[in-house]
């Protein structure tokens, strides 16, 4: 009887970085190329604006929590699914790392970190005040570089931690490489680590 070949495993590709650091556009591609689920932190944070109207200023860390909260439970439920996902979120605290890596264990999922991080600050200045007068711009999302600053500032320094033994690959998003090819290092990257992975 001839032995059968194990599953392959799903990948849950976790990208990392801050605002405007070209995450989405990254994460977008990822999951175009690779034919798998996206799921974006900011559509669900985008659904609350009627809850942050309508609620005191004191629940915006609330709405927030509930934004990552609702991803994870899509992330989990793909995953079960046998299917990979590409989660777009900052990832800028340990906790939520924390809790990826339990809904990896729990689906018997790789997890892998893309961290976007633009070595060009001018670059990537620019691109983030011209996304903010954009039409359509993100009500939550900062608007200008003082605003990104006074956000990482709250963060208290936070958002560098250490990953352990997690995969990690740290991509300069303002190098004069196209999306493409970020797209194929990223993929065979998690090739490299993961070995063979459902959608890879």
């Amino acid at each position: 009887m001839a032995k059968e070949e194990a599953t392959p495993k799903p990948v849950m590709i976790a990208m990392k970085g801050h605002p405007g650091t070209g995450k989405s556009t990254l994460a977008n591609s990822l999951a175009s190329a690779l034919k798998i689920p996206l799921i974006d932190k900011d559509d669900i944070r985008d659904c609350t604006l009627p809850l942050h109207q309508s609620l005191p200023t004191a629940s915006y860390s609330l709405l927030n929590d509930l934004s990552y909260h609702v991803i994870y439970q899509i992330a989990s439920t793909q995953l079960r699914l046998g299917l990979s996902v590409v989660i777009d979120s900052p990832l800028s605290r340990p906790t939520h790392l924390h809790r990826l890596l339990q809904i990896a264990s729990s689906a018997g999922a790789h997890l892998v970190i893309v961290e976007c991080k633009p070595s060009d600050e001018a670059k990537w200045r620019e691109r983030l005040e011209r996304r903010g007068k954009s039409e359509g711009a993100s009500w939550h999302k900062p608007a200008t570089w003082q605003e990104l600053e006074m956000l990482v500032q709250g963060y208290g320094g936070c958002t560098d931690y250490d990953v352990g033994d997690v995969p990690r690959m740290v991509v300069d998003t303002t190098a004069p490489v196209s999306v493409e090819e970020l797209v194929s290092r990223v993929v065979n990257f998690i090739v490299s680590r993961c070995g063979t992975c459902v959608g890879l």
